[in-house]
């Protein structure tokens, strides 16, 4: 493979994991940027969990040392997530290619409609202050987690409507919660996926390097209005190019 191709990986990966930091769906960029390098579907959602564990254990560890993280509240929605992202990663590894190809293209065009309702709510929390998780939470969040096990592209989206609209967090501290959760269900689904052979290491590896670095950036950065802005800009752009390459092939 050229060394541009890896660069365009690396840079892919930045991108991804600054975007993934401070909204979601950044795996919308590395999905289809590895199908179409020639990696079957299947294998392309495995090798992507690499990048989006080393990128998540940033991300959770800059907003802990910034202060911002709900540790309460995340903790108890870990099961829940994981529980789920343990379903769904089984779901993702028996699905064929076509169909996996198809389900990627679908839940991107459903991202782009979420991201774009009321996108303004996502900057404020409740005025009451978030809730404690309960039993609706962790059903919610058990599904969140399945479709983060099955596909990952999107899931934090999925997971800041359920934090910020749902439980009542700020943009920030739904983030930091969410980093954290998206760590931890993807520990556990990746394993399925490497039990099942899906993953191609020195790919993901690759991908890591940028996720690692753009996700650090990003968390440094997460507090400033105008990044957030400008971050849901290109997100809406990336995931509906993506969504229509994806359901074209």
């Amino acid at each position: 493979m050229q060394a541009w191709l890896y660069l365009a990986v690396v840079g892919a990966g930045f991108l991804a994991g600054f975007i993934n930091t401070l909204a979601g769906s950044g795996s919308a960029i590395t999905l289809p940027l590895l199908v179409f390098m020639g990696l079957p579907a299947t294998v392309a959602n495995g090798t992507n969990r690499i990048g989006v564990l080393l990128q998540t254990t940033t991300s959770t560890w800059t907003f802990h040392r910034q202060g911002v993280m709900p540790w309460r509240h995340a903790i108890s929605l870990l099961i829940p997530a994981i529980l789920g992202g343990i379903t769904g990663a089984m779901l993702a590894a028996n699905l064929n290619e076509p169909n996996m190809r198809r389900a990627i293209g679908a839940m991107l065009v459903l991202t782009f409609f979420l991201i774009i309702i009321k996108p303004k709510r996502w900057l404020t929390g409740r005025a009451g202050g978030a809730i404690q998780p309960g039993l609706k939470q962790w059903i919610i969040f058990y599904f969140i987690g399945m479709y983060g096990g099955f596909i990952q592209a999107g899931v934090g989206i999925f997971m800041l409507v359920g934090l910020v609209l749902g439980i009542g967090h700020d943009l920030v501290r739904a983030n930091a919660i969410k980093a954290l959760l998206v760590l931890s269900l993807n520990i556990f689904a990746f394993v399925v996926f490497v039990h099942n052979g899906q993953v191609d290491w020195l790919l993901g590896l690759m991908l890591a390097i940028g996720n690692i670095v753009g996700a650090r950036a990003a968390a440094l950065m997460a507090t400033k209005d105008w990044a957030q802005v400008w971050v849901y800009r290109i997100l809406l752009a990336v995931v509906i190019f993506s969504a229509v390459r994806m359901l074209a092939l």
